[in-house]
């Protein structure tokens, strides 16, 4: 990693601010994804004063998780030109204010608009910049990091399901709709603290013509990606799509397509699953809650694990063991009709799940980098939009046709082992030889115009604030210099090549 080697100016803090960051992530998550699958204990009271059936209502939620996987590579966008913290106070805004807008809605129509596309909108416009800012506070103690912010998601899924039963009952889903649409507010105060982390980058400044824009920027992201074409005015990438050129990504990109495809299958049918076979409602319902109380566990507990020094390097192959056991989970358990046998699958199930949890991220970091995390991750969250409509639905239209759940968990988990097999032998087939390779020209550090800079920040002095180059990609920012001729140097933020 690049924490292993000497530095030539300030890295990221691990700590500090850097905890309160992490908390706001830790709510972000826990709204992003939780929030979704609360709103479905108001379906019954929109089917009855909307007259629709239930496939039709679950449409909101639906819709809701398109938005804030689907609209990824608008978030990069945005981050990459105003910055992590504008644009989550806006998402917070956006998020309270299609709530608020919902409790007023006279047709589906309106809730699909409001607290479909809106609310998730501005979930997504949370989420995404939560997890850039966190890679840029912690790297030493990253992994950690990443497992605590994702403990959100089965802490406030917990928290949320009841709370959104207790207003459903004392305010009608009117007024819970309104209250939930404040308690968004608390992404705009988990916005607030998204500060940028000292030594991120250079401050903005004039050139000798007086144009901001062509000045090396440090937003609220410490990011702003940036193209240095020989001879003219840099210009701003705003969505890096030459990420998908590197070789890690785009395993990568596979892996989480697979996996999405069959990942949140068995959880979604559970209950229905175990009502088949005999469960009585209340004891089939608490399944769920079993896989939610050890995936709270298990997040937090695997990003330490995978912070250790002997298998950080390792992580991918990590990664690829959640997934393969999770996969396996599935398949083993497919005949499982009995309450106790369903009670130790989802204790499996929970602890692979938040394996699985703890390290996607933490991967898609250490393959491209931070400077080109928010492209990757939007792209990422794009693809995956696709599999994750793909797969729940063809899953339901299956147990729909053939009245037997055995299959669909048969499939399920084969999706997913593939996943895992994937990517630990593209891994160590295609990663490791390309890294083992002797650099040629124009590909090493993964961009075209990486060698030529990293000549130049050897034979120069570093500005103050940037970081002793140790990643798979760089940030390009003008030096400090008085004109406008000066070189450039790259500002390097990734990670080491060898995590993955």
């Amino acid at each position: 990693m690049g924490a292993s080697g000497p530095r030539r100016g300030p890295g990221p803090p691990d700590g500090g601010w850097g905890w309160a960051v992490l908390g706001a992530c830790f709510v972000v998550t826990g709204f992003a994804y939780g929030f979704p699958k609360a709103v479905s204990v108001f379906f019954r009271a929109l089917m009855r004063d909307f007259g629709a059936g239930y496939s039709d209502t679950a449409w909101v939620s639906s819709i809701m998780l398109a938005m804030l996987y689907g609209t990824g590579p608008v978030s990069s966008i945005l981050v990459t030109r105003f910055g992590c913290r504008p644009v989550m106070l806006v998402g917070g805004l956006l998020a309270s204010a299609g709530m608020v807008l919902a409790s007023f809605a006279t047709r589906l129509l309106e809730l699909y608009l409001t607290a479909g596309v809106l609310t998730g909108l501005g979930l997504a416009l949370n989420f995404q910049p939560s997890l850039i800012m966190l890679g840029l506070y912690f790297e030493r103690r990253r992994p950690l990091a990443n497992g605590l912010a994702a403990a959100g998601s089965p802490v406030f899924l917990s928290a949320l399901s009841p709370l959104g039963q207790q207003l459903l009952e004392h305010f009608g889903w009117r007024g819970g709709f309104l209250l939930l649409g404040g308690l968004l507010l608390h992404c705009c105060a988990c916005g607030a603290v998204m500060r940028p982390p000292p030594g991120s980058g250079p401050r903005p400044r004039k050139d000798s013509a007086g144009d901001p824009r062509g000045e090396a920027e440090a937003d609220s992201a410490g990011l702003r990606l940036r193209e240095a074409p020989s001879g003219g005015r840099p210009r701003r990438r705003l969505l890096d799509v030459t990420v998908c050129t590197d070789r890690a990504f785009a395993v990568y990109a596979v892996t989480k397509f697979l996996m999405a495809l069959g990942l949140f299958v068995p959880a979604i049918l559970l209950v229905n699953y175990a009502k088949d076979a005999g469960v009585p409602d209340s004891e089939a319902a608490f399944l769920l809650s079993i896989v939610g109380f050890v995936d709270i566990v298990a997040r937090p507990a695997c990003g330490a694990l995978a912070g250790l020094a002997r298998l950080r390097p390792h992580v991918a192959y990590l990664f690829s063991l959640a997934l393969m056991a999770n996969g396996l989970t599935d398949l083993s358990s497919a005949r499982a009709r009995t309450y106790g046998a369903l009670v130790a699958f989802c204790i499996a199930f929970g602890l692979s799940y938040g394996m699985v949890g703890a390290l996607q991220f933490e991967v898609l970091m250490a393959a491209v980098g931070a400077p080109r995390f928010p492209s990757a991750l939007g792209l990422v969250l794009l693809l995956e939009a696709v599999a994750v409509l793909i797969g729940p639905p063809s899953a339901g239209r299956l147990v729909d046709a053939l009245k037997n759940y055995e299959i669909i968990f048969y499939l399920a988990g084969s999706e997913v082992a593939l996943a895992g097999v994937f990517m630990a032998v593209a891994t160590n087939c295609c990663l490791r030889r390309s890294q083992d390779a002797p650099p040629s020209p124009g590909t090493e550090g993964r961009a075209s115009d990486t060698e030529d800079a990293e000549d130049e920040v050897d034979s120069e002095p570093l500005p103050t604030g940037t970081e002793e180059p140790g990643g798979l990609e760089a940030l390009e920012v003008p030096s400090l210099g008085t004109g406008p001729s000066e070189p450039e140097v790259e500002a390097e933020l990734g990670l080491d090549s060898k995590s993955v």
